[in-house]
């Protein structure tokens, strides 16, 4: 490739990126309904091998996936309604809790001063923000109603992600095809096997961790609810959708789940039973779930994981936080491929290099060669 062509290059991803800053706002019913339509391609390739048509195929798939979601807001949402309202309402028995065993355990054990905390005052203003969601809502909805474009934007929203869902199912692999014809000959190999092995590491990713998630929410959900504790399927749904960040789920599921059962049954034969829930959880997350659902094929370290969360909330708050892991997966797909341009190129092999001189005078060995083969090439062998 010229220095013209790279040039070239520059400026169309100059253009591209700049042209995806300006239409940011509009673009986010089409990216869930891309995402939506990536998950589902699979399928309809499945049906499409059963000898359906291509159209049949994407409008069961379509069918399908709307009745998942429709099911879910019917069944999950009440649901999760009740399971709030419950632990608003078992506040102030946490608040007791904190202030007549938790404090003074801080205090006499750790010397921590703990009693300049105001428990009881945090509770009710907790309890009092919680009781006016309703309230914000109904004003958010007033506004809505009031304000003609943002009402407009929400219904087009609303009907926009499902109408581009169906046509990208439908089209999926003209679309590829499309995009295959239109890369440079010369690059069509190396952008082809990339693009393989972004859509293995994604596929790993979004389906396999979006199945982990869900089977670790069921699991802890049912398990808390067969121990005992009232508000464990709330805290078993929220430790399973959050646990694709290492650790995170884990932790704060058994971290709300000890309180939960020190304030609610005052003994240590639950606390056992939590314990036992939240270890048999890690095993089938670490030696079952993961392995055969994701398998090794992301390979991002928990410390990368973290900061990629982070670093994509804090730029683009929530929609960062759970586009995240994608990007950070396919930034290791290019960051492998870049590795091995390097270990390809004269800079690693060190040809073309000055010849590195010790002050002794003697030449330094280079990459690959060691010392001793330095000393035989200085030293040559005595004849017998």
């Amino acid at each position: 490739m010229t220095n013209a062509q790279r040039w070239q290059w520059l400026i169309i991803a100059a253009v591209v990126g700049w042209l995806v800053w300006l239409l940011s706002p509009i673009l986010m019913p089409f990216v869930l309904a891309g995402v939506f339509a990536y998950l589902g391609d699979p399928l309809v390739d499945r049906l499409e091998r059963l000898r359906l048509g291509r159209a049949l195929s994407a409008s069961l798939v379509f069918l399908l996936m709307l009745l998942i979601v429709a099911l879910a807001l019917v069944l999950l949402v009440p649901f999760i309604q009740r399971q709030v309202a419950h632990f608003i309402a078992a506040l102030p028995g946490y608040a007791g809790w904190i202030n007549h065993n938790a404090i003074p355990w801080l205090e006499h054990k750790l010397h921590i001063p703990a009693r300049e905390f105001d428990v009881t005052t945090m509770i009710s203003r907790l309890r009092g923000n919680a009781g006016s969601v309703g309230g914000v809502v109904t004003a958010v909805l007033a506004y809505a109603t009031r304000s003609g474009l943002a009402l407009i934007g929400v219904g087009v929203a609303v009907v926009l992600v499902p109408v581009v869902t169906f046509y990208l199912l439908r089209d999926w692999d003209k679309l590829v095809a499309h995009v295959d014809d239109l890369l440079p000959r010369e690059a069509q190999p190396t952008i082809r096997r990339l693009a393989r092995e972004t859509d293995s590491v994604l596929g790993a990713f979004v389906r396999g961790q979006l199945l982990v998630m869900v089977g670790l929410a069921v699991y802890y959900a049912v398990a808390l609810r067969l121990v005992g504790l009232e508000v464990g399927p709330l805290i078993g749904m929220i430790a399973g959708l959050v646990s694709f960040v290492p650790y995170l789920g884990f932790i704060i599921g058994i971290l709300a789940s000890v309180v939960a059962a020190l304030v609610q049954f005052h003994d240590g034969f639950h606390l056992v039973l939590v314990l036992v829930v939240f270890g048999i959880g890690n095993l089938l997350e670490s030696y079952i779930l993961v392995p055969k659902l994701v398998g090794d094929r992301i390979g991002l370290h928990p410390v990368a994981v973290i900061f990629a969360v982070l670093a994509f909330g804090e730029l683009f708050s929530f929609i960062g936080i759970l586009l995240a892991l994608p990007m950070a997966s396919i930034a290791v797909v290019l960051l492998r491929f870049l590795r091995e341009r390097y270990e390809a190129s004269s800079l690693y092999a060190g040809r073309g290099l000055p010849k590195i001189v010790g002050s002794s005078g003697a030449p330094v060995a280079g990459p690959g060669q060691d010392g001793n083969d330095a000393a035989k090439r200085r030293d040559p062998p005595e004849q017998p």
